[in-house]
């Protein structure tokens, strides 16, 4: 199982409605053990004592041996709890006599919550903690994604009790992030651009952007489209980090994988614990045939139209989600977009946009728009794309945002100015 699929079940774990802090992390505890593809037999709940340097065990679930109910666990006969701090996930051999009992051998713990002070250190308020048969790195990967999205949604349940100050922040970084969001429509040589972007609040994490890499002759333009997974302000401060980077990047960086490369790093150190951003880069050649460049960054696959065969092509990842893991590579991928050839970009507000059924409205749906509307111009197909999905998503409780990119080799030059 990939890291996306990883965080997409994650994400719909804990989209709900929950009364408090431990109602969510006993769903999430059950729903993962659950999971018939993921190779976890048992879970385990610790909360941070309140006054004492110790774990006390509040839910347990799966196929081990019960553990007796509010057995604890003193910090410093178990330093792996310190290490959460520093690593947020570890994989390590069961040592405690008690757990052994249980049947446990190996297991994955991840710290969730914020690190509050205790004692002398500074320890996550909840320790998660699954079991495998055995030592397995797929499954530290996987608990490392599922700490990362249960912590964002911790913050998230805390964040619905905010004041009206909170919003009025929220509106200010609301005129902030409109003032970021480049004009609709781009033309650059033979290729017509269209863009939108609607938020689900007042900010959202999606956004969109044109950029100039060599603005002296204009030989290639850039198209960047992502994604950041949490909500509300934390979303639209990492939008805004991930955009002003972008632009700054890309006047002193030429080469497409190295700026990617820096731009998760940059997201690593500088988000602590929001770190989940996919992205997708495009940039468009002064090329005869078409050549477009490209990185995905663990985001959904950009589907490229072909004209002469009217197949739909997606774009799949090149790299991992960023801010994950700091020293990851990311490949650079190649296209050639003939004339009447479409490049369409999109976060999962589009494609795993819900009905009230609760079906999603789906990338194959999405294929069959773009084949049905080809020979479109850019801002019609992303109207009609949009329209789709606003109707089929209309009276559904839960929405993401939604971003759209077009774009279209024309098939006659185009006339007047160039972007």
């Amino acid at each position: 199982m990939n890291q996306r699929e990883v965080y997409k079940i994650v994400k719909s774990l804990t989209t709900g409605a929950y009364a408090n802090e431990l109602a969510l992390l006993r769903d999430v505890v059950r729903s993962v053990v659950d999971c018939e593809d993921l190779l976890v037999n048992g879970a385990r709940v610790w909360r941070l004592h309140d006054s004492e340097p110790c774990y006390v065990l509040v839910h347990q679930y799966g196929a081990v041996q019960p553990i007796p109910d509010g057995y604890t666990v003193q910090i410093d006969q178990q330093p792996v709890f310190a290490d959460l701090v520093a690593h947020h996930t570890v994989l390590n051999r069961e040592t405690d006599s008690v757990l052994q009992e249980a049947g446990i051998r190996w297991y994955s713990a991840t710290g969730v919550g914020e690190a509050i002070k205790s004692g002398n250190g500074r320890y996550f308020r909840y320790a998660l903690a699954f079991s495998a048969p055995g030592k397995d790195e797929n499954v530290f990967d996987t608990i490392n994604i599922i700490g990362s999205v249960v912590t964002l949604r911790l913050k998230e349940l805390k964040a619905d009790s905010r004041n009206e100050a909170f919003e009025r922040d929220l509106s200010i970084a609301r005129d902030i992030q409109r003032g970021l969001v480049p004009d609709h429509e781009l033309t650059f040589r033979d290729y017509h651009i269209f863009g939108m972007s609607v938020a689900q609040n007042l900010v959202g994490g999606d956004f969109f952007d044109y950029l100039d890499p060599d603005e002296e002759n204009g030989e290639r333009c850039g198209i960047v489209i992502s994604d950041a997974a949490s909500k509300g302000l934390p979303a639209a401060t990492q939008a805004l980090f991930v955009s002003g980077a972008m632009r700054m990047g890309i006047g002193f960086q030429s080469r497409i994988a190295p700026l990617i490369m820096r731009l998760n790093k940059l997201i690593y150190r500088t988000f602590p614990q929001e770190r989940f951003v996919t992205l997708a880069y495009c940039e468009l050649t002064d090329s005869a045939n078409g050549l477009v460049h490209y990185v995905n960054a663990g985001h959904c696959a950009p589907l490229h139209f072909q004209a002469a065969s009217r197949n739909v092509i997606g774009l799949q990842p090149t790299g991992g989600i960023l801010g994950i893991v700091p020293d990851q590579k990311f490949g650079v991928e190649n296209i050639n977009m003939a004339p009447g050839d479409y490049l369409v970009m999109f976060t999962d507000g589009i494609a795993e946009a819900l009905n009230t059924a609760g079906k999603q409205f789906g990338e194959q749906r999405l294929r069959e728009l773009i084949v049905e509307r080809a020979g479109a111009d850019s801002r019609e197909m992303a109207y009609r794309i949009f329209d789709e999905v606003m109707g089929f998503t209309e009276g559904a409780e839960y929405q993401d945002d939604k971003t759209l990119v077009v774009i279209r080799r024309l098939t006659q030059p185009p006339v007047g100015k160039q972007g």
